[in-house]
């Protein structure tokens, strides 16, 4: 029979002062930037799908909306990343977020991509020159069109077997009513 809670196992020590101290939790995840309100609503884990490298076709985008994208069977809710054998979703919410730091990931890519293809929502809209200079100084050419073009573009490019990425914002993000 165990003995009742307090009581001790035949030495002077209760039961629960012989189990060893719990680890201390560890605390909020620390960030180097700060997230808007807004920002902290669109906010997901990031998600990679690695793709078959017998798979030629597989990083096509099939279709898109206002949620997001269809990209070789996957589902990709909001702004994604399309690398030539992965797929991830791109933590920038419209154009303006498009930054020397939210397209490090493009200039570090092995082999080198040819070509970048931005699509930056509804319309073409002008972004930072030293963003497009970083770019082209990595030896990388910038597309920048709206999301429609930027996906037909994109498939173009990967049909022709090119090293080519894009960096897409659905149209007219975020609009929680239409769906994928």
């Amino acid at each position: 029979m165990l003995p009742a809670a307090g009581r001790t196992l035949g030495r002077s020590a209760p039961r629960r002062a012989l189990l060893p101290p719990r680890p201390a939790a560890p605390g909020p995840p620390r960030r180097a930037h700060r997230l808007s309100p807004a920002d902290d609503e669109r906010y997901e884990r990031s998600r990679l799908t690695l793709l078959q490298r017998d798979e030629p076709g597989a990083a096509l985008v099939e279709s898109y909306s206002a949620r997001g994208f269809r990209v070789g069977g996957a589902r990709l809710l909001g702004p994604c990343a399309l690398l030539p054998r992965a797929l991830l979703q791109w933590n920038v919410g419209c154009y303006q977020d498009i930054t020397q730091d939210s397209l490090v990931l493009f200039r570090l890519l092995e082999p080198r991509l040819e070509i970048l293809v931005l699509g930056v929502g509804d319309k073409v809209q002008r972004l930072d020159p030293a963003v497009l200079k970083s770019m082209r100084e990595c030896g990388i050419a910038v597309e920048v069109q709206d999301t429609p073009n930027a996906c037909a573009t994109f498939n173009f490019l990967r049909g022709e077997h090119r090293m080519a990425a894009a960096a897409l914002i659905p149209p007219s993000w975020p609009h929680p009513a239409q769906g994928t």
